[in-house]
């Protein structure tokens, strides 16, 4: 039976894989665990993959070029993540060691928590509940509707479709910026970056991280924000240049913040920014929902289940050269590219 390394620790196959997925992976294959509390480093990892064809990485692990040199067993890397940018995927190549990734399954999951953070934002509930938590009595102050409010939205991948319509539906106009599609929806209105941030009155940031869109939002981007509006990242903490998020806040240019994300450990919020009184931050916890975790990890038991029957598994990266999949019969016929 082929032999295959999970990454997570026992926390996070609570968290991010889950009893289902693992028990179909245990009907593929031979599992070994990692039963440490840490990622493991390359030398490490290395070791733990020892005798596995399979290597399925959490999102905190990353496929280095000293672990691929350092791993003549493995054939596949399999990515339980959308996320591939802590993996070399050159390294793997030279190496011929196919490189995979899941899709992404979050999109209601996090759309919610973007819908979430805006009634937050917009109503101070946060406030009123660590107010009432530490015994004392928090002000009654006036809130804002959502229903005619305006959102704009920086990016508009599955996500940003899911939030237009769930605001939408709230009595929201709904403001899109994103430079690679045309927006087709009649009540969606796309718009430049610029005209977006001087109008909407929630300014959600769910764009891709990439080298182009490396500090977005930066001192001109928060400048350009109206004093009442709030803005709101579930995307990447890349996108925002903290100290600029935090030098708006402490001059009023913007009402506040909301952050699922930030430069800290694993994509999680400045510890900085996160403890203010005018921001409401969450651990990088937007996709956490059993259904969105569920879709990852189903992903990657596919992936499993078509190596171990000789096929090539579906969101291949690199799979031309990929040579180590001659070993599980894979013919070149059946490489995508």
């Amino acid at each position: 039976m082929m032999r295959l390394l999970l990454t997570h620790t026992p926390e996070m196959r609570a968290n991010y894989y889950g009893d289902r997925a693992l028990a179909a992976l245990g009907a593929l294959c031979e599992l070994r665990l990692n039963e440490g509390d840490t990622v493991p480093d390359p030398a490490r990892l290395a070791r733990m993959a020892e005798g596995c064809a399979i290597v399925l990485s959490d999102r905190q692990t990353p496929g280095t070029a000293a672990f691929f040199d350092a791993a003549p067993d493995v054939v596949a890397f399999l990515r339980c993540a959308v996320d591939i940018r802590n993996v070399d995927v050159e390294a793997a190549s030279r190496n011929g060691i196919l490189v995979t990734r899941a899709t992404p399954g979050f999109a209601v999951s996090v759309a919610e928590m973007a819908l979430g953070f805006m009634l937050d934002l917009a109503r101070g509930i946060s406030d009123s509940v660590v107010r009432y938590r530490t015994g004392g009595t928090p002000e009654a102050r006036r809130g804002r509707t959502l229903a005619g409010a305006t959102v704009g939205i920086i990016g508009y991948g599955v996500i940003g479709a899911e939030l237009a319509r769930l605001a939408r539906a709230l009595g929201m106009a709904v403001l899109a910026t994103d430079p690679h599609r045309r927006i087709a929806e009649p009540d969606v209105r796309q718009v430049a970056l610029r005209r977006l941030l001087e109008q909407a009155d929630f300014v959600v940031c769910l764009a891709p991280a990439t080298p182009e869109t490396e500090r977005l939002m930066d001192a001109a981007a928060f400048a350009a924000m109206r004093p009442e509006a709030y803005f709101l990242n579930l995307a990447r903490g890349e996108l925002v240049d903290d100290d600029a998020l935090a030098a708006a806040l402490d001059a009023g240019r913007i009402a506040g913040a909301a952050l699922d994300v930030g430069r800290a450990p694993d994509q999680m919020p400045a510890p900085a920014l996160a403890c203010r009184a005018d921001v409401v931050a969450t651990p990088h916890v937007a996709g956490l929902t059993p259904a969105a975790v569920e879709h990852q990890a189903f992903d990657t038991v596919a992936q499993v289940a078509a190596l171990v029957q000789g096929r090539m598994p579906e969101h291949a990266v690199n799979a031309p050269r990929a040579h180590r999949l001659d070993r599980l019969g894979i013919a070149w016929k059946d490489r995508p590219g």
